[in-house]
């Protein structure tokens, strides 16, 4: 597959408790990591360039990824097998001018018929921390986007909400587009959050847009994480503070 650029919009509405919405547009990258081509001069695979993706940044220990072989090797742990023509895809943000940092990215795994079979949902919080969450039917079957793929949240993430709950994902990846919706409960607390936007091929016009457009990338997330949590902070909202990460790489 031929490296996508997707112009996405992320939103984040705060659920019970003190009120907090957001939206804003954010660049992805939806890619095949064992198989990059190279579409666009400004673009490069475990090298730098204005616009980059590296093995390291994904998969596996934070700045130690393994990449692609990560997924495998977790899921050979667990016993699934990749069937035959069965690919890797990365949804996640790039590095932008060297910069990196993305809140969470999506491992896909999609059968020869572009099937959507596996999701890993790779989660980092601004402390450093990373934990992966495996969304998968018992059966491995397709899943599809009315399907609810449910997990026990045990990773710190933002100090205004706490470790407990449950995540319900929902995925659809067709042709022309790819959506995520995450829907956190805690009781009568919680977040929603969608990320959604159109699958295009990557290109040296387009990145240039993004680079003009959003030319701080990482750093412009991290800005944004730290003025919400600041408003959290003003309006008086409980505060947890963090505990220590999870032992194991990878939970459902």
């Amino acid at each position: 597959m031929r490296p996508q650029h997707i112009r996405a919009s992320t939103m984040h509405r705060r659920l019970g408790g003190e009120a907090n919405s957001f939206r804003y547009g954010v660049d992805y990258l939806l890619i095949e990591p064992e198989t990059i081509e190279k579409t666009s001069a400004l673009f490069s695979a475990n090298a730098a360039n204005l616009v980059s993706y590296h093995d390291r940044d994904h998969g596996g220990v934070r700045d130690a990824g393994q990449g692609a072989q990560w997924v495998r090797d977790r899921l050979a742990e667990a016993e699934m097998q990749i069937g035959q023509g069965w690919r890797i895809l990365l949804l996640a943000q790039p590095r932008m001018f060297g910069t990196r940092f993305t809140p969470v990215s999506f491992w896909m795994v999609v059968d020869e018929d572009e099937a959507l079979r596996v999701v890993i949902a790779e989660v980092n919080n601004t402390f450093g921390d990373r934990h992966s969450y495996l969304c998968v039917h018992p059966d491995v079957a397709p899943i599809k986007p009315s399907n609810e793929m449910v997990a026990q949240k045990i990773f710190h993430v933002s100090p205004f909400q706490p470790v407990a709950g449950e995540y319900r994902f929902h995925f659809a990846l067709t042709q022309e587009e790819v959506s995520v919706r995450i829907d956190y409960r805690h009781g009568k607390g919680g977040l929603l959050a969608t990320l959604d936007g159109a699958r295009n091929e990557m290109t040296t016009p387009g990145l240039l847009a993004s680079l003009v457009q959003r030319p701080f990338g990482s750093l412009r997330i991290m800005a944004l994480i730290h003025w919400q949590a600041l408003k959290l902070w003003r309006a008086r909202a409980m505060f947890h503070r963090r505990p220590m990460p999870p032992v194991q790489e990878l939970s459902r």
